[in-house]
């Protein structure tokens, strides 16, 4: 079997330029990329991991890879996965998405960022990645790194032209409520659902003492027939309740297209709705509420509201939560060079591959049958292990 049985995976990463001197390639660069990305899906973390996995597969291997000169050496995995530009694996990575990302009309592209927390060199800040998760396909659209968290303001344009957004409905917390990405998004055409906080100081407080003193209204009794203002009559919520395992949550969801009061709406390109979440949350008789404010370019539909601002969470307990309890991503010491961001590119990509198989077991025990199974390890990659 040719590579080419894993072809729709290596042809996307045909244009991965190779960093090294030609005297000095003992190993052909697919081969070392196809052994670390089979290292990751199956639970390795380490360049350790990926010689000592392709010494243990290494009969398998050689079924469809060239490996002229064996196994790389852990040196070698570490020197090139340093050396390789990361712009051009992140564009290889990004070119292999989109062939199998499936187009779903208004669906939530989440991003947000998360520090790489021991990929760093003694007394220096962490790195941190910013993620396009999309939720209906289950998918990491890429992700970019930036040097520190402020910076995500100045990625996120970049990202958004990097993506295919047409008909998404695009979610950022707070630290990229901005009034440029706002635009960005719109110019993509698509919606956006920007969470506000502080750092939008008068822009929040005003939305925060509309949306409380109209919730208030729309609850105040009134006699028979009495009219109630128009914006509190007009105004849509929504209520969920979550219970599992002694936690009780109720989220109620408004949302509002009274926008007159708002001094700067026209500044916020495409803006038609203001938004609240109140989520009551009773653990062990404690009870707790937190409100969280919006801006979005959504028509007043507040099923569509809740739906975005639960898509967003989306990326914190698919993606986030995953990369460091699943892939150990929080505890990688890979810095020297490019290591750190483009591991951070192959974990995402093992994780879109794990997946897309639609095995019914969760990604640990697909994870295991990788590791055990080849067969289904092809699988996993794409392959049609009957060609085999």
């Amino acid at each position: 079997m040719q590579s080419q049985s894993i072809g729709g995976l290596t042809e996307h990463f045909a244009a991965l330029s190779d960093p090294r001197v030609e005297r000095t390639r003992e190993h052909e660069l697919i081969d070392i990329v196809v052994i670390g990305l089979c290292c990751v899906i199956c639970g390795g973390e380490s360049f350790n991991d990926m010689e000592q996995f392709g010494q243990a597969k290494l009969d398998w291997f050689k079924t469809f890879l060239k490996l002229p000169n064996g196994i790389p050496s852990h040196d070698t995995f570490n020197r090139l996965f340093c050396a390789l530009d990361r712009q051009n694996f992140l564009e290889c990575f990004l070119s292999w998405t989109q062939s199998v990302r499936a187009v779903i009309p208004q669906e939530i592209v989440a991003l947000d960022g998360k520090a790489l927390r021991r990929a760093i060199e003694a007394g220096d800040a962490p790195r941190y990645v910013v993620s396009a998760w999309a939720e209906d396909n289950g998918l990491v659209l890429g992700q970019w790194e930036v040097a520190e968290k402020t910076n995500e303001i100045t990625a996120i344009p970049k990202i958004l032209r990097a993506l295919e957004l047409s008909g998404c409905i695009v979610t950022l917390d707070a630290m990229g409520c901005q009034k440029n990405i706002a635009r960005e998004i719109k110019e993509a055409d698509a919606e956006y659902v920007l969470a506000l906080k502080g750092n939008q100081g008068t822009a929040h407080q005003e939305v925060k003492a509309f949306l409380l003193q109209t919730v208030e209204e729309k609850k105040k009794p009134r006699p028979p027939g009495a009219p109630q203002p128009k914006a509190a009559a007009t105004l849509q919520e929504l209520e969920t309740i979550d219970k599992d395992h002694g936690r009780l949550e109720t989220r109620r969801y408004y949302l509002s297209a009274e926008l007159a009061w708002f001094a700067d709406r026209a500044d916020w390109e495409g803006l038609r709705t203001v938004g609240m979440v109140e989520a009551t949350r009773e653990i062990n008789g404690q009870k707790s509420v937190e409100r969280r404010y919006y801006l979005s370019s959504l028509p007043p539909d507040v099923k569509s509201f809740a739906r975005a601002v639960r898509g967003h969470w989306g990326i914190e307990n698919k993606l986030h939560w995953v990369m460091d309890v699943v892939f150990g991503e929080d505890q990688s010491r890979a810095r020297s060079g490019n290591a750190a961001h483009n591991l951070a590119t192959l974990r995402r990509l093992a994780l879109n591959l794990l997946k897309r198989e639609k095995k019914k077991r969760s990604l640990r025990g697909k994870q295991l049958d990788a590791g055990w199974d080849n067969a289904y390890l092809l699988k996993v990659l794409g392959s049609d292990p009957s060609a085999i």
